[in-house]
C-alpha cells in the first residue's frame, strides 16, 4: 500500500459576505459555481507541507556542531555524576569517559569503542576522529558503514 499525502485532502476557504466557498476533496478543487480554483488550495497545501514536512523527506540539514557535542557530553557527565549510569561509571576517570561516550551516542560508541574501550592514560586520536565523524554522519541521517578504519594513517 502506497501512502499518498494528497489523498482525501479537504480544504475549505470561505468568504461568507460573497457567499462563495472553495472546497477540495479527493483531489477535486472547485468553488460552488463549479469553476476550477486550484491555486488557492495549492498554495495552502504547499504551506502546510513546508510547516509539516512529509516524513520521507525529513532529514537533518546540518551536521552536529562541536559546541552541541560538548553541551551534550556535559549533560552526560552530569547524568553520570548523579548516579544514573551506575557506580561503575564513577569508579575512575576513564570509566567516566567511556560511559560519557556511550551516553553521547550508543551507536557510535558501539562502532568505535565497544570492542576495545579506552584504557587509563590512553589518548587515541584516530578513534576520537572516527567517533566525531560517526556523530557527524549520524546527525545527517547518513549510513554509518565504513566509520571504523576511516582515519587509519
Amino acid at each position: 500500500m502506497q501512502l499518498n499525502p494528497f489523498r482525501n485532502v479537504f480544504c475549505s476557504l470561505g468568504n461568507t459576505s460573497a457567499g462563495k466557498s472553495i472546497e477540495v476533496e479527493s483531489g477535486q478543487i472547485t468553488n460552488k459555481e463549479g469553476e476550477l480554483t486550484f491555486t488557492v488550495c495549492a498554495v495552502s497545501l504547499i504551506i502546510l507541507f513546508s510547516i509539516f514536512p512529509y516524513p520521507a523527506l525529513a532529514k537533518s540539514r546540518r551536521p552536529i556542531s562541536d559546541i552541541e557535542i560538548r553541551e551534550k557530553k556535559n549533560e552526560c557527565y552530569a547524568d553520570i555524576e548523579s548516579g544514573l549510569w551506575g557506580s561503575n561509571c564513577k569508579s575512575s576517570m576513564i570509566s567516566k569517559e567511556n560511559c560519557a561516550l556511550k551516553c553521547l551516542s550508543p551507536a557510535c560508541y558501539e562502532i568505535v569503542y565497544e570492542g576495545d574501550p579506552l584504557e587509563e592514560g590512553e589518548k587515541d586520536i584516530v578513534r576520537s576522529q572516527e567517533y566525531k565523524y560517526c556523530m557527524h554522519k549520524l546527525s545527517l541521517g547518513e549510513s554509518l558503514d565504513g566509520i571504523r578504519g576511516s582515519f587509519n594513517y
